[in-house]
Protein backbone atom coordinates (compact mmCIF):
# COMPACT_ATOMS: atom_id res chain seq x y z
CA UNK A 1 0.00 0.00 0.00
CA UNK A 2 1.36 3.50 -0.85
CA UNK A 3 2.17 5.72 1.73
CA UNK A 4 -0.59 8.41 2.44
CA UNK A 5 1.36 11.68 2.38
CA UNK A 6 0.67 14.53 4.47
CA UNK A 7 2.30 18.47 4.43
CA UNK A 8 4.66 17.34 6.46
CA UNK A 9 6.40 14.85 3.42
CA UNK A 10 8.04 17.83 1.72
CA UNK A 11 10.74 15.79 -0.09
CA UNK A 12 8.37 12.32 -0.97
CA UNK A 13 5.80 14.88 -2.49
CA UNK A 14 9.05 17.52 -4.42
CA UNK A 15 9.55 13.98 -5.99
CA UNK A 16 6.44 12.93 -7.00
CA UNK A 17 5.62 16.55 -8.35
CA UNK A 18 8.58 16.36 -10.35
CA UNK A 19 7.22 12.95 -11.85
CA UNK A 20 3.70 14.84 -12.23
CA UNK A 21 4.84 18.20 -14.21
CA UNK A 22 8.31 17.91 -14.97
CA UNK A 23 7.57 20.35 -17.74
CA UNK A 24 7.41 23.44 -14.83
CA UNK A 25 9.98 24.95 -13.06
CA UNK A 26 9.23 24.67 -9.31
CA UNK A 27 10.11 28.06 -8.60
CA UNK A 28 7.99 29.75 -10.99
CA UNK A 29 4.84 27.93 -9.59
CA UNK A 30 3.29 29.89 -7.45
CA UNK A 31 1.81 28.95 -4.09
CA UNK A 32 -2.00 28.81 -4.85
CA UNK A 33 -1.12 26.37 -7.68
CA UNK A 34 1.43 24.57 -5.88
CA UNK A 35 -1.19 23.58 -3.20
CA UNK A 36 -3.70 22.21 -6.13
CA UNK A 37 -0.67 20.15 -7.84
CA UNK A 38 -0.49 18.54 -4.05
CA UNK A 39 -3.55 18.32 -3.05
CA UNK A 40 -4.13 16.58 -6.40
CA UNK A 41 -1.79 13.78 -5.73
CA UNK A 42 -3.75 10.50 -5.34
CA UNK A 43 -1.55 9.61 -2.51
CA UNK A 44 -2.03 13.02 -0.45
CA UNK A 45 -4.79 12.94 2.15
CA UNK A 46 -4.00 15.41 4.66
CA UNK A 47 -6.27 18.40 5.46
CA UNK A 48 -6.09 21.19 2.46
CA UNK A 49 -6.70 24.02 4.72
CA UNK A 50 -3.58 22.54 6.96
CA UNK A 51 -0.78 24.40 4.33
CA UNK A 52 0.79 26.96 5.59
CA UNK A 53 3.58 29.27 3.41
CA UNK A 54 6.33 27.28 5.52
CA UNK A 55 5.08 24.38 4.18
CA UNK A 56 4.48 25.10 0.39
CA UNK A 57 7.97 26.54 0.37
CA UNK A 58 9.81 23.53 1.45
CA UNK A 59 8.14 21.18 -0.87
CA UNK A 60 8.93 23.27 -3.37
CA UNK A 61 12.87 23.51 -2.30
CA UNK A 62 12.38 19.75 -2.36
CA UNK A 63 11.00 19.88 -5.91
CA UNK A 64 13.27 22.10 -7.21
CA UNK A 65 15.99 20.13 -5.68
CA UNK A 66 14.53 16.58 -7.09
CA UNK A 67 14.82 18.55 -10.82
CA UNK A 68 18.01 19.42 -10.09
CA UNK A 69 19.29 16.09 -9.65
CA UNK A 70 17.26 14.80 -12.39
CA UNK A 71 19.08 17.44 -14.69
CA UNK A 72 22.48 17.89 -13.60
CA UNK A 73 22.89 14.73 -11.80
Amino acid sequence: MPKQLTWSDADDIGILLSETHPELDPLAVRFTDLHKYVTALPDFKDDPSKSNEAKLEAIQMAWHAEVLDRTQG
